[in-house]
């Protein structure tokens, strides 16, 4: 079983969104260390920046293979071939809306462009994947005429295209089926989102055979895109038992990164990526997810490194505000806990959507008479993070950093940074002045800057 992803290139075809060579540098790196097998790197006559981005990645070293995209043309295919791409990912329209208002040649035209193509492309040494485009939606038995002209040609790989999306699970399956006892190359899936379907299928049509699904990171494409990437591979791992050496658990930051590049970000609801994906809400909810995950949640959130969210406002029970007060150390009695919930509850009455720690927190203290008290800063407070060059001494930085006026304490850490300094200025622009002159010493490579808005310490803490 193997995944193409098309990102580069269906994923650069939805409005709005254009990658720069660097980012789809950064995608393709990111889709190899993930584990994909084929990475579409574009179509590389439609521009020059698109044909340059495709011949360096191509020549990148990655270890998955290349394809690059191209219509039933001479021209497409000798550029596919120049850049250094594996593959060759041919299309032509085969259903009759394709051929007579696309192509505007007739069905025996149609075959002619197919087994020219394929058998040019095989002869300059290009491994070939050709796609019937609209498949969905042409007559089936000029379908299979068109997929037996490319095999005969020489065509490694068939791909069954739901062009517009308009097929239902039942009817891909039973398509991409006919096709895989029909031939003796492997199938691959592309099914776009028009009607929602685009998992769903892709799933029906491996079920039925297929060899290879394409995606997109975030379902990007046409229109409403192609199936996307994560739910395909978590749904695989998981509901199929597919052993592959996906790295799941950087679906996250591989989806972080589409987002950037591509300006569109997830529906907070979105699957496996969304905000909200491991995220619980209803009282009667959260009890049961706190006794067992199971009973609420289909996927560990652990498995693509994501964490459980238990959301406190006017539908948490006294199960979910208990669990979020002991694990900041507060401890209430029934009677306390059944008052702080009543208060939690009239305050979303009064138009508070949504409760964080700190709130919950006030909330408690004033129920619990907690020895707590919170602190607004007066001038300008910040907790600055540093990384160390690998040759340098971490005591030694550690005391030209305590040795400016403006801090007061320094830690040595484990972890993503070396040390950690809070300080205390008069302005924003002496604070950026005295980090600065952090970055300006030898030791440190990087720094990371947190302006604190609120503080909370013990009453009776030493001052």
């Amino acid at each position: 079983m193997q995944l193409l992803d098309t990102t580069l290139r269906e994923g650069e075809q939805t409005p709005g969104v254009s990658f720069s060579v660097e980012e789809k540098k950064e995608i393709a790196r990111a889709l190899d260390e993930f584990g994909i097998d084929i990475i579409e790197l574009g179509h590389p006559v439609v521009s020059e920046d698109i044909e340059r981005a495709c011949r360096i990645i191509a020549n990148d070293g990655l270890r998955a293979e290349t394809m690059a995209h191209s219509r039933a043309l001479k021209e497409d295919i000798d550029a596919a071939a120049d850049v250094g791409a594996d593959w060759v990912g041919i299309f032509l329209g085969t259903s009759q809306l394709s051929l007579e208002h696309k192509l505007h040649i007739d069905r025996a035209g149609a075959l002619e462009k197919i087994r020219e193509s394929v058998s040019y492309a095989k002869e300059l040494g290009l491994r070939v994947r050709f796609t019937p485009e609209d498949a969905t939606r042409t007559d089936l038995g000029y379908l299979e005429e068109a997929i037996s002209s490319a095999e005969a040609a020489g065509a490694d790989r068939i791909s069954i295209a739901d062009t517009v999306g308009t097929a239902t699970p039942a009817s891909y399956g039973k398509l991409v089926k006919a096709t895989v006892d029909r031939i003796d190359i492997p199938v691959h899936t592309h099914c776009h989102d028009d009607y929602g379907m685009a998992v769903a299928n892709s799933l029906a049509g491996f079920e039925s055979g297929a060899y290879l699904i394409d995606v997109t990171v975030n379902g990007l494409g046409e229109r409403t895109g192609i199936a996307p990437l994560a739910p395909i591979t978590v749904a695989l791992t998981r509901l199929y038992d597919v052993e592959k050496d996906w790295k799941l658990e950087s679906l996250p930051e591989i989806s972080h990164t589409v987002e950037k590049a591509s300006g569109l970000f997830n529906s907070e609801t979105a699957p496996i990526v969304g905000e909200y994906a491991f995220s619980h809400k209803s009282g009667l909810h959260t009890k049961a997810v706190l006794e067992d995950p199971e009973t609420y949640e289909a996927i560990p959130p652990e498995i693509v490194h994501k964490q459980r969210e238990i959301i406190i406002d006017k539908y948490a029970g006294k199960a979910a505000v208990k669990d979020r007060l002991n694990e900041m150390g507060v401890e209430p009695d029934e009677e306390q806990l059944g008052d702080i919930v009543s208060r939690v509850k009239q305050s979303a009455s009064d138009g508070k959507t949504r409760f964080t720690d700190i709130d919950l927190l006030e909330i408690a203290d004033k129920v619990l008479d907690l020895e707590i008290k919170s602190r607004i800063p007066s001038g300008v407070e910040a907790l600055v993070s540093f990384s160390l060059n690998s040759t340098s001494y971490t005591t030694r930085a550690t005391r030209k950093i305590a040795a400016f006026d403006e801090v007061d304490t320094v830690y040595e850490l484990t972890g993503d940074h070396d040390i950690q300094a809070h300080l205390e200025s008069n302005s924003v622009q002496q604070l950026n002045d005295i980090i600065e002159e952090f970055r300006n010493m030898d030791e440190v490579q990087t720094t990371e800057t947190s302006l604190i808005l609120k503080g909370y310490e013990p009453q009776n803490a030493k001052s």
